[in-house]
């Protein structure tokens, strides 16, 4: 071939390169959100008295993320709120409590504690408070909580003598009326303010934005 012709055949071929390129409309860049800080979780409880859902608070990390993995294990599913003291709280998540024996409801746990994360000023015993259980000061002078046990305040008028001694992890955001209506069932005695009947739970996970949240609750996330 001559000079003339490979030369000519050179430029239609950058030509056509060129022209293409000109002509597809490029893949546009994935503009969606998927910072994983944008989504908040929060945990549906479920009774045969309703459904609640709860939030843990970011300013209690280390029982946050306790409670997420015991959730994300289905730890909870099938425990019971095995204590309820009318105008005071309701607790649960001993796992003795999925048992036929009722008489050591209370006194179980995955086999540890939790550190206290006591802040009484930014997170108090208000209605719908949800905190951790413990043993006493006699025997628990660090005030470390139960690995799973919790009580949630189903007073009006909150627990403020309970502030500065437990700590709270959470807040139920969304029909503290379920809790409310725990409290009031019967129960077989005032020693041990358990229950006649059996409240099992169930939990899961719900994960929502923060917009969502605000606009669904109610509630500012931290």
């Amino acid at each position: 071939m001559k000079l003339k012709g490979i030369l000519w055949l050179l430029v239609a071929s950058l030509c056509l390169f060129s022209c293409k390129d000109e002509e597809e409309t490029p893949t546009p860049a994935d503009t969606s959100n998927t910072d994983p800080t944008a989504t908040d979780t929060l945990i549906e409880v479920s009774t045969d008295h309703g459904t609640m859902t709860m939030y843990m608070y970011k300013g209690t990390p280390k029982h946050r993320a306790n409670f997420h993995k015991l959730v994300g294990e289905g730890f909870y599913d099938d425990t019971e709120f095995h204590r309820i003291i009318p105008n005071f709280m309701i607790q649960g998540g001993d796992p003795l409590s999925k048992d036929a024996d009722r008489s050591n409801d209370g006194t179980g746990g995955p086999g540890y504690t939790i550190p206290a994360e006591i802040d009484a000023n930014k997170y108090p015993h208000v209605l719908g408070a949800v905190a951790a259980a413990r043993l006493g000061d006699t025997q628990n002078p660090q005030r470390a909580s139960s690995g799973s046990q919790f009580y949630i305040v189903v007073s009006e008028t909150g627990t403020a003598h309970l502030n500065g001694a437990y700590t709270v992890f959470g807040r139920v955001i969304k029909n503290t009326s379920v809790a409310e209506t725990i409290v009031q069932q019967p129960r077989i005695d005032t020693r041990t303010n358990r229950p006649q009947d059996r409240i099992k739970m169930q939990m899961k996970f719900v994960v929502k934005t923060a917009a969502e949240i605000k606009t669904e609750y109610g509630f500012d996330v931290e």
